[in-house]
């Protein structure tokens, strides 16, 4: 069974994770390619963390599952829109360089 305090550890780590993509996310579509380690590292950040919920959502009560659950959909959602920002510096208008 998933403790409260590992439940709450998780969700903190996962909105840690979110606020650094979020950054992340907002300085690529600004500066487009000067910040491509970072933008990597907050893409790992966010699947590690999808990683960890589903991981501790198989311990978990179903109120912390359906708590879990809902983080979990944050952070791909994230991961959608980051995917689909085009950072790659390969990558100009749409075709590999």
């Amino acid at each position: 069974m998933a403790t409260r305090q590992s439940v709450e550890e998780c969700i903190q780590k996962c909105e840690d994770a979110i606020r650094y993509a979020q950054e992340q996310f907002k300085s690529g579509t600004q500066q487009e390619h000067y910040h491509d380690n970072e933008y990597t590292q907050a893409m790992q950040q966010l699947e590690e963390s999808v990683n960890d919920v589903a991981h501790l959502a198989n311990s978990a009560n179903s109120q912390q599952r359906e708590q879990l659950h809902r983080m979990r959909l944050q952070l791909q959602a994230l991961q959608n829109e980051m995917i689909l920002l085009d950072h790659d510096p390969n990558v100009v208008g749409g075709k590999l360089h």
